[in-house]
């Protein structure tokens, strides 16, 4: 009979593509591991794994059933989440994932609120890029994601939480002090510093701009908002900055000119996402109001505006 531990063995060796670290972990020494993947096979009547001297691959039908078994055991962890789900709302361990384009920004508000209004919660954050988070959460890995949306992925249910603006952040000069809101053509012939490939914030950028110049397809690609405010404050080109980042990031450099754009607003939509077949929902939900009413104000109450290298209001 096909056991759990096999199919959370298969599961490790299919993620790490090595016996040795396959083991390490699931904290079990190598030859318990490799003997419960023979076993599997044996059991299955099937060939899952081609040992080479380089390391080991899954074969066509090994890769089949470390998907399925995936899938069973997130189906299992949705199931011990039921039961769980029963001492409480929002209680036990809520495992949370998040870019990092939003983590830093709106999770240092959220979590003091979190203890206080669920101190039964015990949270364990993940943050890395989309695609990374939308797999693990497929996998069982994670239970709830923190993403900009839309998201490719049938098997995961998504929840508008709210649209975060992009703001038009440029060096302050005397020709752009006279400007009162961002137009789509002061970005054709600026370099534009963005998130390094990857960061879905970068590609929502670009699709805003269009890709219009040869200057934006050869963007320069940062891995912080940090640095790229700071190579802005020195000239060396312009960003669209979500306005969730204003606050924490203005600071970090030299004069900053923030500028909104007319109506109808570049912005991203912020939401969560979580399994189909999760029992949480209600949860999930909650837990999405709660960072709807600890989200910061951002560039909302100071639109258009200039910031000086201590991070107060210059004008």
């Amino acid at each position: 009979m096909v056991s759990l531990r096999q199919l959370r063995y298969l599961e490790s060796l299919a993620e790490t593509r090595h016996f040795g670290h396959a083991a390490q972990a699931c904290a079990v020494s190598q030859p318990a591991l490799s003997m419960q993947i023979k076993e599997l096979e044996d059991e299955l009547r099937l060939s899952l794994v081609e040992r080479r001297k380089s390391g080991i691959e899954l074969t066509e039908k090994g890769l089949e059933v470390a998907r399925r078994a995936r899938t069973i055991l997130a189906s299992v962890r949705d199931l011990v989440d039921y039961a769980k789900g029963q001492e409480g709302v929002l209680s036990g361990v809520l495992k949370l994932g998040a870019i990092p384009s939003i983590a830093p920004y709106l999770l240092p508000a959220a979590l003091p609120a979190l203890q206080r209004r669920f101190p039964a919660l015990s949270l364990q954050l993940r943050e890395t890029v989309t695609e990374t988070l939308v797999h693990e959460l497929v996998s069982g890995d994670l239970d709830v994601i923190l993403i900009a949306l839309p998201i490719d992925e049938p098997e995961l249910e998504t929840h508008h939480l709210f649209d975060d603006a992009f703001i038009l952040a440029t060096r302050a000069t005397a020709e752009n002090a006279r400007i009162r809101a961002a137009t789509p053509d002061m970005l054709a012939d600026e370099r534009l510093l963005l998130l390094e490939e990857g960061h879905c914030l970068r590609d929502q950028a670009l699709s805003y701009c269009h890709m219009m110049t040869r200057e934006a397809r050869e963007s320069f690609g940062a891995s912080s908002l940090a640095t790229i405010v700071q190579m802005v404050a020195n000239g060396y080109g312009i960003t669209l900055l979500p306005e969730m980042a204003i606050s924490s990031e203005i600071h970090r450099g030299g004069d900053i000119r923030l500028l909104r754009f007319a109506a109808p607003e570049p912005k991203r939509e912020i939401g969560l996402a979580w399994r189909k077949t999760s029992p949480r929902k209600a949860e999930f939900v909650q837990f999405g109001e709660l960072l709807r009413d600890v989200l910061p104000a951002g560039a909302a109450a100071a639109p258009n505006k200039t910031f000086s290298k201590k991070g107060g209001r210059k004008r």
